[in-house]
């Protein structure tokens, strides 16, 4: 999903008075943003990020493969 890097030359919007912003077509489109999708925002060190929401079926096998038996069972973690 994010193997292609967009030339952000001429990649500028503008707010408008409601504060929305038109994400332009090829970042939706590598993405895969979609209307109505959900997305979060977060602001970091004065970068505004927009972060999709996957749902919860998306995860789905995110996991797989991963041992719940090699977790140390260090007195101290608890």
């Amino acid at each position: 999903m994010y193997d292609k890097i967009i030339d952000m030359q001429n990649q500028t919007v503008i707010v408008s008075p409601k504060y929305q912003v038109v994400i332009p077509r090829e970042i939706r489109e590598a993405g895969g943003i979609k209307p109505g999708s959900r997305m979060s925002v977060f602001e970091v060190n004065g970068v505004i990020q927009l972060v999709p929401v996957k749902s919860p079926a998306e995860y789905r096998g995110l996991l797989a493969g991963l041992s719940s038996t090699d977790v140390p069972t260090d007195p101290e973690r608890f």
